[in-house]
């Protein structure tokens, strides 16, 4: 909706006069005409907008028409036209018999602006040659009205996640930032616990640094140790020929002060109903490391701008745990910064679910991952395996956050699996034990490894079809 308000200010309405400033001055046998559009500060999506036309002239007016001009100045479109030929509004001017210096303002009112309306208006003005009725002659300003937008949304998510613990070498950890609605684009930056984070800024995606790590990773990663709470060994730490080992750690697998007697082997391993054990290295760093910072602004489809912000460094597992980190907005239309953040953690504690809870020969058994003890991010990756055989389908491992056991045969009573979940900051396992019972439905040994009834169903089945065989032969 645009309201129109056209009035006459005479030359006395001195605080009009001062907002003026004259672009054009024709003076001629006809008389003059100046028109000047006061000048606008950039405006927020739903403000209210009026956009001002002043001209001043002695002669007699024919008309005044606003545009509004897209695609680069190649479109005008007509929002407004006043027509003297057809209004009564200025009747007074036309029986005038001496030249009377007069202002006008035309007024167009934007109640509610939007992105769309940002760009350029022109203000045209016609008045009547004074020599011939048949001649208009014509003046014109323009104004750029700048519409805003704050931001509608800002989240930090770390980049490439789900990611693997690195339990051998240090690795890279990106956090992005993501900013959408914003016009122009806000300013982004990182604070961790509080205070500012000095970055070097990246002329390309972390993603293709590839020698990033260079810079401090040659000094950073010295030795690793195994935490000491980690003292009762699973069967994944005796899988040594499947585990390479960097020049820089120490053996993993030595058997410390506090350990009592050789490591278990996989029979005489004794684990309780649930373990929980994290694996935590030492990690030997700088205390400060180098931030690197590379930012895109990503234009959309309405005229606003995404922009993605990454803070990318060596992650230091003991010393980024539990460190807060902040990404913060600055934006010309918002009156406080924005902001989103996340507290890194590895996961601790994972809070495992069986159904049914009570498990019978033939049932369909879920396993899965409730929560954990604390907040964890970012996103854990899980792996689940048995420990001491492989899985019912035959694999060696499942990813996911849910492990499916279909029609679980009475050998599986006992048996133990284990989750683990990691991310770059940590590794925890949890183990839990399937108690199967018996099911009254299916008779005992009636079923193979993997659950189908086979002896007792089969042999039914192979009896009912000799007998249907001899019936058929004997009609």
């Amino acid at each position: 909706m645009i309201e129109i308000i056209n009035r006459i200010l005479t030359k006395k309405n001195s605080a009009v006069l001062t907002y003026i400033c004259v672009v054009s001055r024709e003076e001629t046998s006809w008389g003059y005409l100046t028109v000047t559009i006061e000048p606008l500060p950039p405006v927020v999506v739903g403000d209210a907008v009026t956009l001002k036309c002043n001209f001043r002239t002695d002669g007699r007016m024919r008309e005044i028409v606003w545009y509004r001009v897209t695609d680069g100045g190649t479109i005008k479109q007509k929002i407004f036209t006043f027509d003297a030929m057809f209004s009564t509004n200025y009747s007074h001017m036309e029986n005038y018999r001496k030249r009377e210096d007069l202002l006008y303002q035309s007024t167009v009112r934007l109640p509610e602006v939007r992105i769309s309306d940002n760009g350029p208006y022109e203000c045209h003005v016609g008045i009547y040659d004074r020599a011939t009725r048949e001649k208009v002659v014509l003046s014109s300003d323009n104004v750029f009205l700048n519409v805003m937008s704050p931001p509608i949304s800002i989240a930090v998510i770390a980049a490439e996640s789900p990611a693997p613990f690195s339990r051998y070498q240090a690795q890279n950890f990106t956090l992005v930032c993501i900013v959408s609605g914003g016009k122009p684009a806000p300013m982004v930056y990182f604070k961790r616990d509080g205070e500012l984070i000095e970055v070097v800024p990246m002329v390309e995606p972390p993603a293709s640094v590839a020698g990033l790590m260079d810079i401090r990773a040659s000094r950073n990663l010295l030795n690793r140790d195994m935490d000491d709470t980690k003292r009762q060994k699973s069967l994944s730490l005796l899988d040594t020929e499947d585990r390479g080992f960097s020049p820089f750690t120490e053996d993993p697998f030595r058997i410390r002060k506090g350990d009592q007697g050789p490591i278990s082997s996989p029979v005489t391993e004794s684990i309780p109903e649930t373990v929980v054990s994290l694996e935590f290295p030492r990690w030997v760093h700088s205390t400060d490391p180098a931030y690197f910072f590379h930012q895109m602004n990503l234009p959309m489809s309405d005229g606003t701008v995404e922009v993605r912000a990454m803070l990318t460094w060596t992650l230091n597992p003991q010393v980024d745990n539990e460190a807060l980190f902040s990404c913060e907005v600055k934006h010309p239309a918002l009156s406080m910064p924005m902001q989103s953040e996340v507290t890194l953690a590895a996961p601790k504690g994972p809070k495992i679910m069986m159904t049914p809870t009570r498990a019978r020969v033939g049932d369909t058994v879920r396993i899965a991952v409730q929560g954990f003890q604390n907040e964890v991010f970012p996103e854990p990756l899980f792996t689940w395996t048995r420990v001491g055989g492989r899985l019912l389908d035959g694999s060696s491992e499942h990813d996911g956050k849910e492990l499916v056991l279909e029609r679980v045969p009475a050998e599986l009573n006992g048996s133990m699996y284990r989750c683990t979940a990691q991310n770059p900051l940590g590794s925890t396992d949890t183990h839990t034990r399937l108690i199967v019972f018996e099911n009254p439905n299916i008779p005992r040994g009636s079923e193979d490894s993997n659950g189908s009834f086979l002896v007792y169903s089969n042999n039914r089945l192979v009896l009912v079809l000799l007998i249907l065989t001899v019936i058929m032969e004997l009609t």
